[in-house]
């Protein structure tokens, strides 16, 4: 399953007043100038819960469960709106891993099997997530998002220290004092932050009356477009996600330098790495580029499956052989040699950068998706979960 999922001027009152008193020179911090003053509701009393009305982009900032999780994210909400001046919301979403589910395989008919998880809990996670954002497209966007990510709270400081209910906090930390990235150094305890969807709107919300001008325009001169694919369908075998939006300038330079990447540039070039290395043996192999992730699809089909008189429909044999040719394949879990687990395939590829791994995963889940038309006035949804 998937996780759970995000401008300061001279402070005033008191604290200014002090600065007048002392004389003292107090460097602005490095956001100071990026976003206007505004004022910005924070009543220590108010719930700010999410709602549909926030907007339909917003920043993921970070995620608390545990003993304090509720008081936490109450916290951090007050503080990006009292001290940051941002429009902070928290929303609660429940995670119930103790009852069977829809797992990794389908069978034929497109039915997933029943699986158990290896450590079945019960429990809430609360986001803090920052908008009202109306469109990807506003420069304040990017502008916030970078802010987070360099920001230092006391709430995910010293105010609750151990007892933080911060997920994975501890296990950042520790990548942040090993890493030789200078870039990930600099970032605070919010440094993942990512552009988002209100995951309260529907998904028809975001479905484009046909295909973004800006997304033809990064894929139409690509060798092995996915635009050009001649299907109606293809299997989708691997996504690669980033955090943050695209710009045209940065497409251009994702094969140019061995450098140190944004996560949407990682995730552009593995998969037209992906998409080459599978080009080269033969495989009839698609990649496509949108503004928040990249994916690579094998394969071109007229019909998605086969409607039966249960009203069940059969997937294309050819499809189904795909999805199961790409998808995991069972092996021995090593601490206990009675058990099997699953193990995503991989591809080796040629010309990654210094430090990134030359063995490209799939997906856990292979899946038919309607191929991008740029003449089709029907609705495409750029992370195509059509057949979810």
């Amino acid at each position: 399953m998937r996780a759970l999922w995000t401008r300061s001027i001279i402070v005033v009152g008191s604290g200014l007043l002090m600065l007048a008193a002392s004389g003292a020179a107090l460097a602005a911090p490095p956001w100071a100038s990026l976003i206007p003053f505004k004022k910005v509701e924070a009543d220590p009393q108010a719930n700010y819960e999410l709602t549909e009305q926030h907007g339909p982009w917003l920043i993921m900032c970070t995620s608390f469960a545990g003993p304090t999780a509720e008081q936490q994210a109450h916290d951090l909400v007050l503080e990006l709106r009292q001290k940051f001046k941002l429009e902070a919301y928290s929303y609660r979403q429940t995670f119930d891993f103790t009852d069977t589910t829809e797992g990794i395989g389908y069978n034929r008919y497109g039915e997933r099997k029943r699986m158990r998880y290896l450590n079945g809990s019960k429990f809430d996670e609360i986001a803090v997530m920052v908008g009202h954002f109306v469109s990807l497209e506003n420069p304040e966007v990017d502008k916030a998002l970078d802010m987070i990510k360099h920001a230092h709270p006391e709430t995910l400081g010293a105010k609750y220290g151990a007892k933080s209910s911060q997920r994975f906090a501890g296990l950042r930390t520790i990548y942040r004092t090993v890493t030789l990235n200078t870039e990930v150094k600099e970032k605070g305890p919010m440094g993942a932050a990512f552009v988002t969807k209100n995951p309260l709107l529907p998904e028809e919300y975001f479905n484009a009356s046909g295909l973004d001008p800006f997304l033809v325009e990064i894929n139409k001169d690509l060798p092995h477009s996915l635009l050009n694919c001649p299907g109606k369908y293809t299997v989708r075998v691997a996504v690669f996600r980033g955090v943050d939006t695209m710009k045209v300038d940065e497409f251009e330079k994702l094969t140019s330098k061995e450098r140190s990447m944004s996560k949407i540039d990682e995730a552009a070039l593995k998969a037209s790495k992906l998409c080459a290395a599978l080009r080269a043996r033969g495989v009839e192999a698609y990649e496509f580029h949108d503004r928040t992730e990249s994916i690579v699809t094998i394969g071109s089909f007229q019909q998605y499956g086969t409607p039966r008189s249960d009203g069940k429909t059969e997937i294309n044999p050819a499809m189904f052989q795909i999805m199961e040719q790409y998808g995991p394949q069972e092996t021995a879990v090593p601490w206990d040699p009675n058990s099997k687990g699953l193990q995503l395939r991989t591809e080796k590829v040629s010309g990654m950068p210094r430090g990134m791994s030359n063995q490209i995963p799939f997906d856990a889940q292979p899946w038919p998706v309607e191929v991008p038309k740029q003449s089709i006035a029907a609705a495409y949804n750029a992370s195509n979960k059509l057949y979810r």
